[in-house]
Formats: C-alpha cells, sequence, structure tokens
C-alpha cells in the first residue's frame, strides 16, 4: 500500500495525517473496455426514485474506457426500453464497503441544461433499512446548467432531499465542464469535510444535523450521470447530446495508524 501525507486544517485546529491507499481505479484499459467487475456492478433501469428521465445500461455506448486512462460516463438521447435518454449507473456494491477514510476522484463534468452527475456514498444497509435511513453522502453533485457549482451534502432521517445538510462551492473564473478537477471527502468517526482542489468548503458533525447521525457503518460508492429528474429539471432544446464525464481515476485512504 502507499501512503501519503497530507496536512491540513481539522476540526479542531491543523492536523497531520499520513493516509494509506486502500482501494483504487485508475480505469487503465483499451478504448470501449468495459468495467472492471472485480471492483463494479451496474444499476440496471430508470427513475431512482428521483424522477429521471433516463435508462441506465451496462452498454459499453454508455460506460467503458476510453483507452487514455478515463472512465467515460455517456449519456444519450435516444429511444431505449421506453426511455427517450440512456447513460449509466455503477456502484462498488457487494465489492468494496466501508466506513471512514478519504475518498478521492479526479473528474471531468458534462454540461447541458437537466444533466445531473454524481460522485456519491450509499449506506450499504440500503436494502434492509430504505433511505435516507441508511445514510448517503454526496460528495459532488452538479447541475449541468450551473457549470462554476458544484455541492456537497448528506441525507438522514429528518434531513433528506431539499433538506439536506450541505453547502455549494462556486468555482472561480473556471467551469468544472472545461477540464478535470479532484473531488475529495474526509469522514471520520465526529465529522465529514468537503474539499475542490484541496480547497475546504464544508465539515458538518453530529450536532449540525436535525435527526439521528447514520454516518457510522459501511457504504459504497457510486459514479452516474443522469438526465432530468426534479433536481435539474428536463434537458431542453440547448442542451447538446451526448455529454460525457470523465473521471481519470477513483482512490480511497485510510488513515495510517
Amino acid at each position: 500500500m502507499t501512503a501519503f501525507l497530507f496536512t491540513g486544517c481539522g476540526p479542531s485546529g491543523p492536523t497531520e495525517t499520513v493516509w494509506e491507499l486502500v482501494w483504487q481505479d485508475e480505469f487503465e484499459g483499451l478504448e470501449n473496455q468495459v468495467i472492471d467487475s472485480s471492483k463494479w456492478v451496474y444499476d440496471l433501469g430508470t427513475d431512482w426514485g428521483n424522477a429521471q428521465l433516463e435508462y441506465d445500461t451496462d452498454r459499453p455506448e454508455n460506460v467503458s474506457l476510453d483507452g487514455e486512462g478515463n472512465l467515460v460516463i455517456t449519456a444519450q438521447k435516444e429511444s431505449y426500453e421506453g426511455r427517450a435518454y440512456t447513460s449509466a449507473r455503477i456502484l462498488t456494491r457487494g465489492k468494496y464497503e466501508t466506513a471512514y477514510g478519504k475518498f478521492e476522484a479526479r473528474i471531468q463534468l458534462p454540461w447541458g441544461y437537466g444533466i445531473w452527475p454524481a460522485f456519491w456514498l450509499l449506506g450499504s444497509n440500503f436494502e434492509t433499512v430504505g433511505w435516507p435511513e441508511c445514510g448517503e453522502i454526496d460528495i459532488m453533485e452538479y447541475r449541468g446548467q450551473e457549470v462554476t457549482k458544484v455541492l456537497g451534502t448528506i441525507h438522514g432521517p429528518s434531513y433528506s432531499g431539499g433538506f439536506g445538510v450541505g453547502a455549494d462551492y462556486n468555482i472561480v473564473q473556471d467551469r468544472f465542464d472545461t477540464g478535470f478537477h479532484i473531488f475529495t471527502l474526509e469522514w471520520a468517526e465526529d465529522y465529514i469535510r468537503w474539499y475542490v482542489d484541496n480547497d475546504l468548503f464544508l465539515t458538518v458533525r453530529h450536532e449540525d444535523v436535525s435527526g439521528d447521525w447514520v454516518f457510522d457503518h459501511p457504504f459504497y460508492i457510486i459514479l452516474n450521470v443522469a438526465v432530468g429528474g426534479g433536481f435539474v429539471g428536463s434537458p431542453t432544446s440547448s442542451t447538446v447530446f451526448p455529454q460525457k464525464m470523465l473521471v481519470d481515476y477513483i482512490r480511497v485512504y485510510k488513515e495510517s495508524l
């Protein structure tokens, strides 16, 4: 494993943490190669409770490697399984689930009204307790019509949906769709912190939520690009397809004791 020294501002002041790399996908492979089945599974279908318009598939046309070290999730406008759009949603459920640590991805985002990509975590007890009791951590969520802003949010009992606890990050003199940016989450027993390009923009602690703190058990990783839904609205005539989210890597670290 690889250890990294990270120096930053902790919840009580400056801290120095050594992080050990424990899980990663660098997305190295041939063009159109499918995702590594030892690390990822597909969610196939539509809606997911958010009134999304796309049908998520496992086709290389929607999710595959580009041969240049990136995963590409592609949203397309096409008729498929009764829907007008296709895309993909992949997750580490049953492959890699963990509590606490540092989660990091380097991503170039798509753009356009009604495009909704995300890098997030969902409680692995989702199938037994349901949502939001399982907990959800949105490391990066983005409206394609707002190309200079991303959101970090947590959802749990009594603070879910539009009542989630979080904040926006607005980039200065740049856009999230024209280059890669690093989205990072640090998750500990008593706090969760969000960064964009190593810039800390949000810290949430137990006392900041109105209900139970449900971030004390394993979660799995999800990457997806949704089309439509209540959070972003439907695509308009100005939305260009296809739209692609490029992911250079995902890495998970644990604190080295």
